[in-house]
């Protein structure tokens, strides 16, 4: 296995800041929020300096670039609490299969429907398979019964995203929860 050269330098994710920033002149930010106007950038960093805080480049593509002093670990943080939050608000959906036959008999297809309202109460989507085996397949009508009979009891919690459709020996039909 190579080793990296060593005269590479390290790469760095997010804002430039103290000697990072490239730019000649910036608009310069202070720790208040308050705008002191446009300086040099060794001038903005000792400003900085002077207030014990760091100089961080908030806008790059502005012209001229906006910086402002602040505490850099604490931006950081802040930084990383907002995505966490973020992600923590996020709701990943999921899509939950069921399976059932044509015959499906009273019970079985109670304990189905009883499934599917869970999974619709959590969130997630649900596709319902109907699977025909052998001469089930001359009768597709009673598959297509099953779905229509489904969609229609669960129709106050539900909208169809994909109505019924055949696919070879499967019938497919997928329900989100409105």
């Amino acid at each position: 296995m190579a080793r990296p050269p060593f005269n590479k330098k390290p790469t760095f994710d997010g804002p430039n800041i103290n000697e990072r920033i490239t730019a000649q002149e910036v608009r310069l930010v202070g720790p208040e929020g308050e705008m002191i106007g446009v300086k040099t950038t060794q001038e903005a960093i000792q400003i900085a300096v002077g207030h014990g805080l760091d100089l961080v480049e908030v806008s790059p593509n502005a012209e001229p670039p906006v910086c402002k002093i602040l505490d850099y670990g604490k931006y950081k943080y802040e930084e990383q609490k907002k995505r966490n939050e973020a992600k923590k608000k996020q709701k990943v959906i999921a899509i939950k299969e069921i399976k059932m036959r044509p015959g499906i008999d009273i019970h079985d297809y109670e304990v189905k429907m009883k499934a599917a309202r869970k999974f619709l109460d959590n969130g997630d989507k649900v596709k319902v398979t109907i699977r025909f085996r052998g001469r089930e397949m001359a009768h597709q009508d009673l598959g297509l019964k099953v779905l229509v009979k489904m969609r229609d009891e669960l129709e106050e919690l539900t909208k169809v995203e994909q109505m019924p459709k055949s696919e070879g020996r499967m019938m497919t039909m997928v329900l989100a929860p409105k």
